[in-house]
């Protein structure tokens, strides 16, 4: 199977957890998109669902295909959030943020009862660091908030590039008007303290480590599809 149908395979076993009535965090990215592609079929066939998107992509293409939605502030609490991720270790700690959305991801799945991530295999690590980890910053003192992120790293025993995302010529802008850092730590021993330290920084919004956010990862595979708990 390919890429895409392991995505679609994985989504299908992930909406098996979605019920009637559900107030719903939807994700952002490619795997998320085709949660949200099954998802209208159902909600086209009667169930009733309330989305929450976690950004103005994955909104467009809800109301694309009649899923209904709300805002955060309309639903501050709700029942589960479904989301991908661009790395997934064995305790369910996940890099996310390659799409640009992490901040928003990470503020309505921290509102969700729980979260499940929907994923291919090709995701599973050992240990994060693979995926350069996006740091979301405020562009107010950007080269004093790279310098920062720098020697936080160095601290932890942590080096590589920090690379400021580019989008046709331009720093690329999230959904909420800041700019991301890819930072390729390489292996991340101890994301809490890694964690800890970003958000240290004034000039950090939010970064792209998830711990202890996940329940769950339906993970799909050429031998199948199968639900991971945390180690």
């Amino acid at each position: 199977m390919d890429a895409r149908t392991l995505k679609i395979e994985a989504a299908r076993v992930a909406l098996s957890h979605v019920r009637d009535g559900m107030k719903l965090g939807i994700g952002s990215g490619s795997t998320a998109e085709e949660f949200v592609r099954v998802l209208a079929v159902e909600v086209a066939a009667g169930m009733k669902i309330t989305g929450v998107p976690t950004s103005e992509r994955t909104a467009t293409l809800c109301r694309d295909l009649g899923v209904p939605l709300s805002t955060l502030d309309e639903m501050p609490a709700l029942d589960l959030t479904i989301d991908g991720a661009d790395e997934i270790d064995p305790q369910l700690t996940l890099v996310k943020g390659g799409g640009g959305a992490l901040l928003r991801e990470k503020i309505v799945a921290a509102a969700s009862d729980r979260m499940i991530v929907i994923a291919d295999a090709s995701k599973l690590v050992d240990t994060l660091g693979r995926f350069p980890l996006p740091i979301e910053v405020n562009p107010f003192g950007l080269k004093a908030t790279e310098l920062a992120i720098s020697r936080a790293a160095t601290a932890l025993g942590l080096s590589g590039p920090l690379q400021l995302r580019m989008r046709d010529g331009a720093p690329f802008l999230t959904d909420g008007g800041h700019f991301i850092i890819d930072a390729s730590f390489g292996r991340i021993p101890d994301t809490r303290a890694l964690s800890d330290a970003l958000h240290a920084i004034p000039g950090v919004v939010e970064h792209g480590l998830f711990l202890g956010i996940a329940d769950a990862a339906v993970v799909a595979d050429a031998d199948g599809v199968k639900t991971l708990h945390a180690a």
